[in-house]
C-alpha cells in the first residue's frame, strides 16, 4: 500500500512538473517569437539548478527572453551589463563610508546586482579576467564572500549569461573553469522569414504584450528537488560517462578526430550536467526513468562548451560540433 502511495505521489509530483514547465513556456512565447529550443534549454537549465550562456549576435531577444522568464515565474531579476571597466565589487557589492542618523559615520555594506534569483550577465565576455572570476564562487557556491562576510544567494539562483560570437574587439574569452560552470551553451539564430512578420506585429503595433505569472521560488525549489528523484538507470549512467570520456584525448572511447583535434575535454561536471538536463527531458516526455535518448537530446548543448580545440584543429577550420558528430556516432547506445 504504501509503495502504490509513493508511485501516486511521484505521478502527481511529475504531472505538476509538466504544468509549471509548459506554463511558464506558454508565457514567454507570448512575447518571444520562434527560439523554441532555445525556450526549452534557458527553462531546463532553469528547472534543474544550472546556469545558461547564450551566444548571438545584437538583436535576437537573448535579454527579452530572460526577462519574460523572469516576470512569468515572479522572481526578482537583475541585469548585469559587463564593459571592461567593470571591477568586482560592481557585481559583488562593498563596503561603503555612509552617514549615520544619530551623526557620524559608520561602514555599512552595500550588496551588489548579483543578489537576485535571475541574474542577466549582459556580454559577458566583455569584463576583464579579474571581474568574470567574481562570479566564479557565486556559480558553484551560490554564495560570494567580501571581506569577511558571505552572502547566500536567493533560491532558486540562476546566473544567464549573453556573449556575441562575432564582435572580438573589447572582448575577452571566459576562461574554462567559468565556461565548466554554465549547464548548457545554446545558440541564438536568425528568425525564419514568416516570424520575422510576427516580430513585427508584436513589436511596432500599439497592443503591448502582458506576461502572467504562473508560478513562484517555492514551486520552482520543490520542483527542483523532483528532478533530482528522477532515477536514472546503469545503461543511462554509462552512456553519459562514455560521451564525456570521449571528449578526452588520451581516453579509450575518444574517436580518432578528438585525439588529433582537441586541447582539453569536458569534466566530471559535464556527467553531472548531462545527467540533471537528461532528468528535466525525462519529465517533459511523461517517462519516469532517464533513457539513453534523454541523454543524446541534451549532449551537444552541455558539451559544446566545455570541448576545447587544438590550434592544429583551428587551422583546419575544424568546429566543436564536428567533433561532438564523431562523438555522438562513435559512442554507441547499449
Amino acid at each position: 500500500m504504501q509503495m502504490i502511495d509513493q508511485a501516486q505521489a511521484a505521478r502527481e509530483q511529475a504531472e505538476e512538473f509538466r504544468t509549471v514547465f509548459r506554463a511558464i513556456r506558454d508565457q514567454v512565447r507570448r512575447m518571444m517569437v520562434g527560439q523554441q529550443d532555445v525556450i526549452d534549454g534557458v527553462l531546463t537549465a532553469l528547472m534543474a539548478g544550472g546556469h545558461v550562456l547564450l551566444e548571438g549576435v545584437p538583436g535576437l531577444g537573448k535579454t527579452m527572453l530572460i526577462n519574460s522568464i523572469s516576470r512569468a515565474v515572479d522572481l526578482p531579476f537583475s541585469r548585469i551589463q559587463f564593459t571592461p571597466d567593470m571591477m568586482p565589487a560592481d557585481i559583488i557589492g562593498t563596503t561603503m563610508l555612509t552617514e549615520a542618523e544619530g551623526g557620524g559615520h559608520e561602514l555599512t555594506f552595500q550588496q551588489g546586482p548579483i543578489v537576485a534569483n535571475l541574474v542577466l550577465a549582459d556580454e559577458i565576455n566583455r569584463a576583464t579576467p579579474k571581474t568574470q572570476s567574481a562570479l566564479l564562487e557565486v556559480m558553484q557556491e551560490r554564495q560570494v564572500t567580501v571581506g569577511r562576510r558571505t552572502l547566500k544567494m536567493p533560491e532558486p539562483f540562476c546566473v544567464m549569461a549573453t556573449q556575441n560570437p562575432v564582435d572580438q574587439e573589447g572582448t575577452y574569452p571566459l576562461p574554462e573553469a567559468q565556461l565548466d560552470r554554465f549547464l548548457f551553451k545554446l545558440l541564438v539564430g536568425y528568425p525564419t522569414e514568416a516570424e520575422y512578420h510576427a516580430i513585427i506585429d508584436r513589436t511596432t503595433g500599439g497592443e503591448a504584450v502582458a506576461i502572467d505569472p504562473v508560478t513562484d521560488a517555492a514551486t520552482l525549489c520543490r520542483l527542483r528537488d523532483v528532478v533530482r528523484q528522477v532515477p536514472v538507470p546503469e545503461v543511462a549512467k554509462s552512456y553519459a560517462i562514455r560521451l564525456v570520456m570521449a571528449t578526452q584525448p588520451g581516453s579509450a572511447y575518444a574517436p580518432e578526430s578528438v585525439q588529433r583535434g582537441v586541447a582539453l575535454g569536458a569534466s566530471p561536471r559535464g556527467v553531472q550536467s548531462l545527467i540533471l538536463a537528461a532528468k528535466v527531458q525525462c519529465l517533459l516526455d511523461d517517462r519516469f526513468a532517464v533513457s539513453c535518448d534523454d541523454i543524446a537530446a541534451v549532449a551537444r548543448p552541455v558539451l559544446r562548451h566545455r570541448v576545447i580545440v587544438n590550434y592544429q584543429a583551428l587551422a583546419r577550420g575544424d568546429g566543436i560540433e564536428t567533433f561532438i558528430d564523431d562523438i555522438m556516432r562513435v559512442v554507441l547506445r547499449s
